[in-house]
This record gives structure tokens, C-alpha cells and sequence, in this order.
């Protein structure tokens, strides 16, 4: 995702290790996705979800 992320928004994106089975992307302090009990977000809605938590973020990020 990190990489999806970084090509497809060419922004700078850092894994950081949580609990077992835990994915959560953030923009800054925002949570912008998150798995859900038993299945991950599509790619496509994490990566709208981000842009949109950058849309709200002053600067130029995309």
C-alpha cells in the first residue's frame, strides 16, 4: 500500500508496525482508512480516502 501510495499520489508514505492484523492509513494525525473486523479496504477507496485527507491539509501535497 505504502508503494501504491507513493506512485499513484507521489507522496511519502511510512509503515510503521501495529498490532496483529491491525492497517490503518493516516494523514497526519487523521485517520484516512482502516480495516474492518475481517477484510481490508480496496485500493481504490484507501487511495480516494487519502486524497481527500490531503484535500483538507494546507500546502501543496498532490
Amino acid at each position: 500500500m505504502a508503494a501504491l501510495l507513493e506512485r499513484e499520489l507521489e507522496v511519502k508514505a511510512e509503515l510503521v508496525e501495529g498490532s496483529l492484523g491491525e492497517f490503518t492509513v493516516r494523514e497526519g494525525d487523521k485517520v484516512a482508512a482502516k480495516k474492518g473486523l475481517l477484510f481490508f479496504p480496496p485500493d481504490k477507496k484507501v487511495l480516494n480516502a487519502v486524497r481527500e485527507a490531503l484535500a483538507d491539509q494546507p500546502g501543496d501535497h498532490v
